[in-house]
């Protein structure tokens, strides 16, 4: 068992920095400040130009798509989706999304983020990658439908790939309808009973643009956010990414059943669909989380690119400085993440007994100088490259930037050949 004693470090903990000494044992965080009886570290950190941050929860990414970055930019979102990216998509083997999760692994872990909310289409692609990286995972496959089957081979592949994750502690799985629109009204609620009777969670895209809202609403007389709740999906512990467009009904829905809601602003402005009232739902109680999105759509995987975005944009569009603050913007991108996809009281924080997901930021960048307000720092003047060392599950996974767990070399060839025969390079 791994002991790591990372020295005299900035660490930001219950939403404050300050200097401490992090013992990590195993793959917990065994200590603060005090070292536990018969501690006796393999290795020292010199924290004294560090600054310690719970490792960054992305919760709502779509990893294979890496490969598929920058293919379908500028245009409307339902041609970005039917013209663009689904047909390269059909094309792509298990072996491309295989690749594609390995791109976006090293991109997270590079910025900062120690675990991912997944939803592929891939079977065993996104797990296998995962447990190579050493990353921390929740993961579902995409689930499309009208009516539903028992022999239909989508959620016979969910069921399946939860097999592959008994052996690694690290990875959780859940299931996902794709959005209203793909999932017929059956087939919905059949998911939604699937996963009551598993005893599992779902995660799902959710009211993310106004042509979705107006197609249901001229269907079947209502908003996403009342069919998905009508069908069953809020039944259960539910993810909803997007709710850009929702009403206060749905507000009061989303709080009623306890779903959490992922922003994503980049992927959201990208294709043209707005904001969430990301204010208005904090102020209503409902858990909000933060994601990347897929980088087909955003086209990044960086949570700082992301954090920037979600401190600025409620002060610019709700026209005042004081709407989510930078201590907000961080839990929201750790603690709320963490709780979003179930591993609340595991990962998401920096405490004594949760597992050691951490990044180390190099505090010498000249990003971080100087260091009036090292928490501010975080939310407006980092970018992500000022990560230096990733810790996950109390193991190095990238150290003094360099990356231990994934061959970028090999990685960078993979994706050129494929690139090269899908016809997107």
């Amino acid at each position: 068992m791994a002991e790591i004693w990372i020295k005299n470090g900035y660490a930001l903990i219950d939403g404050a920095v300050g200097r401490h000494d992090i013992y990590i044992s195993g793959s917990l965080i065994a200590g603060i400040d005090a070292a536990p009886k018969g501690f006796q570290p393999e290795q020292t950190i010199d924290g004294t130009d560090r600054l310690v941050i719970p490792g960054l929860v992305n919760s709502h990414t779509h990893s294979y798509m890496a490969a598929l970055r920058n293919i379908a930019d500028d245009l409307p979102f339902m041609d970005w989706l039917l013209k663009g990216v689904q047909p390269v998509e059909d094309r792509m083997s298990g072996e491309d999304a295989y690749w594609g999760a390995m791109l976006a692994m090293a991109e997270m872990i590079r910025s900062g983020t120690t675990t991912f909310n997944d939803m592929q289409m891939h079977i065993h692609q996104t797990t296998r990658a995962a447990k190579e990286a050493g990353m921390r995972a929740v993961i579902c496959r995409g689930l499309v439908g009208d009516k539903y089957d028992r022999d239909d081979v989508r959620i016979k592949e969910a069921l399946e790939e939860m097999g592959d994750g008994k052996d690694c502690d690290r990875l959780t799985f859940l299931l996902g309808p794709h959005a209203p629109y793909s999932a017929g009204a059956d087939y919905l609620r059949c998911v939604a009973d699937l996963a009551k009777d598993k005893g599992m969670g779902i995660h799902i895209h959710l009211a993310e643009s106004v042509a979705e809202c107006e197609n249901l609403k001229n269907e079947y007389g209502c908003t996403p956010i009342e069919y998905a709740e009508k069908a069953g999906c809020f039944d259960v512990p539910c993810i909803a990414a997007h709710c850009v467009q929702i009403t206060d009904r749905d507000i009061e829905i989303l709080k009623k059943h306890d779903v959490s809601v992922v922003t994503n602003p980049a992927s959201n402005m990208k294709l043209g669909n707005g904001f969430a009232p990301v204010q208005k739902l904090l102020d209503a109680g409902v858990n909000v989380a933060l994601g990347t999105d897929g980088a087909a759509s955003n086209n990044s995987l960086n949570m700082f690119h992301e954090m920037n975005l979600l401190a600025l944009i409620h002060k610019g569009t709700g026209r005042t400085p004081v709407s989510i603050s930078a201590g907000e913007t961080l839990k929201i991108a750790t603690e709320n993440g963490a709780r979003a996809i179930g591993l609340s009281g595991i990962t998401g924080r920096i405490a004594e007994g949760l597992k050691a997901d951490l990044a180390l930021l190099d505090i010498t960048e000249p990003s971080m100088i100087p260091h009036n307000n090292l928490l501010s720092s975080l939310a407006y003047s980092a970018n992500g490259s000022e990560t230096d060392t990733v810790i996950i599950d109390g193991e190095i996974v990238m150290e003094g930037r360099q990356l231990k767990t994934i061959d970028m070399e090999r990685v960078r060839f993979e994706i050129g050949k494929m690139c090269e025969r899908l016809g997107i390079g």
